[in-house]
C-alpha cells in the first residue's frame, strides 16, 4: 500500500519532518536493516580480530592495510554514480505514473457522444469502456506482480467480468507471437464505428473524438508496456551496486580504530563504535535501496502502486459514467447570485483573514514608466526610460539628442519655383505650455483650424545622406 503522509506536511512548522523520522511502514529503516545489521557485524569481527587474535607483527600488517585502503577507498566516486543513477531511476519511475491508463477522459467523451437511453445505447456505452478496461487489466498483468497474482489466468478475467467467453476464445485463437492487450481495444474501435452507423453517434466530429480518446489511451498502454520491456541498462545498475559494496567492504578494515600509541596519522582516538562510518552507510546503501525501490513500481513493497486498487475504481467510475449517469441530469435552476451583478462569496470565521488581502494584479502592475513616454524621432530611435515604482517622483528629465544627418525642408510647388537652393535648417518645435491649452475655447479652436487648413505644408524629413537625383528633384 503506498504511504501517504501529506496531510501531515501540509504546513511547514519546527521540526516538520521530524515526525517522519519515526514511522516503520515504508521507512528506510524497513528497507536497509538488514544490510546494516550484517555490517555491523562484520565491522565487530574485524575489530575483535585485530584487538585480541593477532600478534604483534600481524597487527602491524593490519595496520598497514587499513591505512592503505582508508587512503584508496575515498578515490571511489560515490556521490557522483548514486546521485545520477538515482536521478534516473526517479524520472524512470514518474514517467511510469504518468502513463498509468485512466479511462476519465474517454468516458467522458463515450458518455456525451454515443446516445440512446435504450438498452441498446446503454449496451453499447457499457461494452466499449468494458473493452477499454480490459485492455488495462491485460497490460497490467503483464507488467504487476500484483495483478497477475489476482488474475493468473484469462478465466479468472472472464470470472471478473471484464471479458466474455467468447471474447476469450477469440483472444486465444488470434496467434501473435506478442502481447495481445491492444486487441479489446480493436474491438472498441469497430464497435465505435458501428455506432456511427446506427446514428448513436451523430456525426463523423465525434467519431473522431473518440477516435483520438481512444489512441491516447492505448498510448499509455503501449508506454507501460514498454517500460517494462526497456530497463535502465545493466551494466550501470552493477558498476552502482559494484562501487557501494566495494567501498564499504574496504570500510570494514580501512575504518578500523588502530592503536593510538603507534603514532599513526589521524588514529589519536580509540573507540569501538565507529559513528560517522555508520552514518556513511546509511546514507549511501539507502541511497542505493531508494533506486531499487523506485526502478520498478509494479511490485509489491510498501511504496508501489495499488495496481489492484486502480483496476477496481477505473472500472467503477467509468460505468457509473456511461451508465447511471447518462443524460441524468439535476434539474437546471438560477444561481443564487443570479440578480446581482457584483457578488462577495462567504468565508469561515478561520478564512476570514484571507479577506484583507489584496488580489494579485500582477508583477508590473504598481511600475510605470518614467519619462513622458514620446518617440525621438530626430534620431531615429525610440525613447528609452526605466521602470521604476510609482512613489518615485520627480521624474527624470529627458534630454533631446541633435539629429545626426542633415535636416532637408521641402518647399511647397510656389516657393520651389521662387527659390533655386534648399535651405537647410533645424526644426524646432515650439513647446505650449499645459495652462495655455487647457484655457482655449473652442471657437478659437476652430479658427485656428481654418487658419492652418490654408497654409501650404512643409515637410520635414531628415536624411543621412542626399545623391545628386535626390538634389535635383529638392531643387
Amino acid at each position: 500500500m503506498t504511504i501517504s503522509y501529506t496531510l501531515e506536511v501540509a504546513n511547514a512548522r519546527f521540526a516538520g519532518f521530524s515526525k517522519l523520522l519515526f514511522r516503520w511502514k515504508g521507512s528506510i529503516y524497513k528497507l536497509l536493516y538488514k544490510e546494516f545489521l550484517v555490517f555491523c557485524g562484520l565491522y565487530s569481527f574485524f575489530s575483535v580480530i585485530y584487538r585480541c587474535a593477532l600478534s604483534p607483527k600481524q597487527r602491524t600488517l593490519f595496520e598497514q592495510t587499513a591505512i592503505y585502503c582508508d587512503k584508496f577507498a575515498n578515490l571511489i566516486p560515490m556521490s557522483f554514480v548514486l546521485g545520477f543513477y538515482v536521478t534516473l531511476a526517479f524520472n524512470r519511475w514518474w514517467g511510469q505514473y504518468t502513463s498509468f491508463p485512466l479511462p476519465d477522459n474517454l468516458m467522458m467523451v463515450v458518455s456525451g457522444n454515443v446516445h440512446g437511453a435504450d438498452e441498446r445505447g446503454r449496451l453499447l456505452r457499457r461494452t466499449l469502456m468494458r473493452y477499454a478496461n480490459l485492455s488495462s487489466v491485460l497490460i497490467l498483468r503483464s507488467i504487476s506482480t500484483r495483478v497477475r497474482k489476482r488474475f493468473p489466468t484469462l478465466e479468472h478475467i472472464v470470472e471478473a467480468g471484464f471479458m466474455t467467453k467468447e471474447e476469450m476464445e477469440l483472444l486465444d485463437h488470434l496467434y501473435s507471437d506478442f502481447n495481445k492487450y491492444w486487441m479489446p481495444l480493436t474491438w472498441f474501435s469497430n464497435l465505435a464505428s458501428q455506432a456511427r452507423e446506427e446514428g448513436r453517434v451523430k456525426d463523423d466530429i465525434a467519431l473522431r473524438l473518440l477516435m483520438d480518446e481512444l489512441n491516447n489511451y492505448r498510448a499509455k498502454c503501449s508506454m507501460l508496456f514498454h517500460y517494462d520491456w526497456i530497463s535502465i541498462p545493466l551494466v550501470y545498475t552493477q558498476v552502482v551496486t559494484l562501487a557501494v559494496y566495494s567501498f564499504f567492504t574496504f570500510c570494514l578494515i580501512g575504518r578500523q580504530f588502530l592503536d593510538p600509541t603507534k603514532g599513526h596519522k589521524d588514529h589519536t582516538v580509540d573507540l569501538y563504535v565507529p559513528i560517522f562510518t555508520l552514518l556513511q552507510f546509511f546514507f549511501y546503501a539507502g541511497w542505493l535501496k531508494v533506486g531499487e525501490l523506485i526502478i520498478n513500481p509494479f511490485g509489491e513493497d510498501d511504496d508501489d502502486f495499488e495496481t489492484n486498487q486502480l483496476i477496481d475504481r477505473n472500472i467503477q467510475v467509468s460505468m457509473l459514467a456511461v451508465d447511471d449517469m447518462h443524460q441524468n441530469l439535476p434539474t437546471i435552476e438560477k444561481d443564487k447570485y443570479w440578480v446581482e451583478k457584483s457578488f462577495i462569496l462567504p468565508y469561515t470565521t478561520a478564512t476570514m483573514d484571507e479577506t484583507l488581502k489584496p488580489a494579485y494584479m500582477g508583477s508590473t502592475y504598481d511600475m510605470r514608466l518614467i519619462g513622458d513616454g514620446t518617440e525621438d524621432t530626430s534620431s531615429g530611435t525610440q525613447g528609452l526610460g526605466r521602470y521604476l515604482p510609482v512613489s518615485v517622483w520627480p521624474p527624470a528629465k529627458r534630454v533631446k539628442q541633435k539629429p545626426k544627418g542633415r535636416v532637408v525642408r521641402l518647399l511647397s510647388r510656389s516657393k520651389r519655383r521662387s527659390k533655386s537652393k534648399c535651405v537647410q535648417s533645424e526644426v524646432m518645435k515650439e513647446k505650449i505650455p499645459e495652462e495655455k491649452i487647457l484655457n482655449i475655447s473652442k471657437p478659437q479652436l476652430e479658427k485656428k483650424d481654418e487658419e492652418l487648413s490654408q497654409e501650404k505644408p512643409e515637410i520635414t524629413v531628415t536624411v543621412d545622406h542626399v545623391d545628386e537625383d535626390e538634389q535635383s528633384l529638392v531643387e
